[in-house]
């Protein structure tokens, strides 16, 4: 009989088991399939369930379809995070002996890997239709997430801090409701409204008090943070602050559209 081994989020029997390169390549190739089948999903569903979407241009329903992927990844992303940093004992203190940020697993490999080959799908499709599904903005945003994925992959380390930044993705969905709500023509409904405090919250909570504990915990763990290697080390110095600005800048924009909703919604009443 062959040995039992986890190629990415498959489990098989084979007789040798992997390398980790091949393991990794799996959930990267895994990342880009799934995202490019969602699309085709999210396009064939939307054509038949919404008039709206068959109204839309070539451009607004690959954006539309584009939305359905990411939606995807941020809802399995956010439940990998919060598994991996929450519910499994992987970065408890004191449940393995070597230091907070050289632990990883295959799982969390896998899902770091599986992130990778979105970022790089949604990258090519962003660059494809620039600026149309997003401009520069985006495009350092992915950038900057898969070079930090993809250094914590070949390390194994600091993986605890990338799951972090990672489970930010949790605010996603909001804002892809809120797009489609407004392409539809909704933006007066109920929906819309709640849709856009639950964004306001949702980000205050995973883009901006989530950060701000990321920063107290390296402060906290400086002395394990120091044993990252060299670049990994300013990376963690650099990377988090850039994103954190640019997460505050879209905060400040998401709290003036939540006040100009909320106050055209109290004065239609």
């Amino acid at each position: 009989m062959g040995s039992p081994f986890s190629f990415g989020f498959f489990t098989a029997a084979a007789d040798v088991v992997p390398s980790i390169e091949i393991q990794w390549l799996a959930s990267v190739f895994a990342g880009i399939i799934f995202s490019f089948i969602v699309y085709r999903l999210t396009a064939t569903f939307s054509s038949r369930l919404f008039a709206g979407y068959r109204k839309l241009t070539s451009a607004g329903k690959v954006e539309w379809n584009n939305r359905g992927f990411s939606t995807f990844h941020a809802i399995f992303a956010s439940f990998a995070s919060f598994y991996l940093l929450i519910l499994s004992d992987l970065f408890k203190d004191d449940s393995q002996e070597n230091l907070v940020v050289n632990r990883s697993s295959t799982f969390s490999n896998s899902v770091l890997s599986f992130s990778t080959g979105y970022f790089l799908a949604d990258l090519a499709m962003v660059i494809w239709q620039f600026p149309a599904l997003g401009g520069l903005e985006y495009v350092l945003h992915h950038g900057l997430s898969m070079f930090s994925i993809i250094q914590s992959l070949l390390s194994g380390q600091a993986q605890i801090y990338i799951l972090m930044v990672l489970f930010s993705e949790s605010t996603t969905p909001f804002v892809n409701l809120r797009w489609y709500l407004d392409t539809a023509g909704l933006k007066s409904s109920k929906l819309y409204i709640w849709n856009g405090v639950a964004l306001f919250f949702g980000w205050l909570i995973a883009r901006v008090f989530l950060f701000m504990f990321l920063f107290t915990h390296m402060w906290t763990h400086f002395d394990e943070v120091k044993e990252v290697f060299p670049m990994g080390f300013y990376s963690l110095l650099v990377v988090p602050p850039v994103l954190s600005m640019m997460n505050l800048f879209w905060f400040w924009k998401i709290a003036k559209g939540m006040v100009k909703t909320l106050s055209k919604a109290k004065h239609s009443e």
